[in-house]
Formats: C-alpha cells, sequence, structure tokens
C-alpha cells in the first residue's frame, strides 16, 4: 500500500443511494471503491436511462471539490480521475487494480468527506427531455434503489431534480406543453444529493402530474438529473 497503514481508508456504502460514512484521510481502498460500484454494473434490471459514478463528497460546508480529482496510484501506472464540480467521476473497474489493491488518492486535502456510488439519470446532449422518458429512468431508478434496500418497496417515483452548476446564468427548465403553453419552472437552492453539505446549487423541480405529452428543455445543460422518491 503506497501510504503509511496507520492512516484509515473509507468504507462504502453498497447501496447506490445511499450515504457512506465519513473519513479524515485523503485516500481510499479501490477494493471497496469497487465492490460498491460493481454493484450497477451487475444489476440485470432495466438501466439504459441511467449513469452511475462515484462522488467524492465533502461534509464540511464550504469545503470545495473544483481542480479535485482521484488518482489511482498502483505500482506500474496511475490514472488521473477529475472530478466533477458535483465530486462525481466514472469509476474504471480494472481487475489489475483491484488485485493489487491500489489506493485512491485525493489531489488534496478537503477536510472529512465521504464516497458515494451516485446513480442519476443521462443527460440529453440537445438539452431536450421527454416526460415520458424522464419517469421511465426515474422508475428504473428505483428499481435499482429497492434491490440494494428492501426499505424503499413503499417509495413511488414523484419527480425529478435538475441541477445546475453554480455559475450558470440561466438555470432554468420550461415545460412546453401539447396545446402549445409555455411555463418556466422555479429555481431554488438546494443539495444535488441526499447527504450532501452543500446546499447553493441551482435545483429545479419538476414532479409527475397527469398523463397529458409535456417536453421539458433546458438553457444549459444541467449538472445531474437526480429521480425523486417520495
Amino acid at each position: 500500500m503506497p501510504l503509511a497503514s496507520h492512516i484509515p481508508a473509507c468504507t462504502l456504502a453498497l447501496v447506490a443511494l445511499a450515504a457512506g460514512p465519513a473519513c479524515a484521510g485523503d485516500w481510499v481502498s479501490y477494493r471497496d471503491a469497487y465492490r460498491a460500484m460493481v454493484v450497477f454494473e451487475k444489476y440485470g434490471g432495466p438501466k439504459n436511462f441511467l449513469q452511475s459514478q462515484l462522488q467524492v463528497a465533502p461534509q464540511d460546508r464550504g469545503a470545495s471539490v473544483e481542480g479535485l480529482q482521484l488518482t489511482l496510484a498502483g505500482k506500474t501506472n496511475q490514472v488521473n480521475l477529475p472530478l466533477d464540480p458535483l465530486g462525481r467521476t466514472p469509476f474504471p473497474l480494472l481487475k489489475g487494480a483491484y488485485d493489487e489493491n491500489v489506493a485512491l488518492l485525493l489531489s488534496r486535502k478537503i477536510g472529512s468527506f465521504a464516497i458515494r456510488p451516485r446513480v442519476s439519470i443521462a443527460l440529453q446532449p440537445d438539452g431536450v427531455y421527454e416526460d415520458g422518458e424522464l419517469r421511465a429512468a426515474c422508475e428504473q431508478a428505483l428499481g435499482f434503489a429497492r434491490y440494494g434496500d428492501g426499505s424503499l418497496r413503499t417509495r413511488q417515483c414523484a419527480g425529478v431534480r435538475f441541477v445546475f452548476a453554480k455559475r450558470t446564468l440561466d438555470a432554468g427548465v420550461r415545460v412546453h406543453r401539447a396545446d402549445g403553453s409555455d411555463a418556466a419552472l422555479s429555481v431554488a437552492s438546494g443539495t444535488p444529493f441526499p447527504g450532501d453539505a452543500d446546499d447553493s446549487f441551482p435545483t429545479v423541480l419538476y414532479r409527475f402530474a397527469g398523463s397529458e405529452r409535456v417536453q421539458l428543455v433546458t438553457a444549459y445543460p444541467p449538472l445531474a438529473i437526480v429521480p425523486l422518491f417520495e
């Protein structure tokens, strides 16, 4: 192991939308991360509207992940994993890194943080989202969440939350209806995912209602679309 053995590694939660325990060090075990992230890969249910990423989530308000990256520090090679503004990165499932149990190093100290698998809805390059596809994506996410947590059996899909970058000039979402009407949804500051400490991201909540054909259009690409279970 590249770091001294007395530094504790974080342990990961195995449920995709659950919060992982906090860590005060600056590295985590690749095997722990692999075991958490491979659950989504092995899940046999529908997931074509979803994406799974690893999130580094600071536990202290004011701590920033801007410019932060994870590095797979192996004996023979290393892989740099830049984090997005929400602290997420696609996680490579590498047999060699698992066998070696390489350290996942943070590029700088950010205080206490949690490591979590995060499942969100895949983004559309044109910024246009059909209500029906968002409902299907939310149902897929709920199916996967129930796969790891039986307590979610009574939850239902209530909607989705669009999360935008803090410097977005127009973090708006407009709703176009089949009758030609058009309306903007309200923007509020909030947390991207349950358990995140930073609640200052522009967010837009869209709740499912009725069965009419509805199309949502974003002026700027969101960072994430998060399913809402209630």
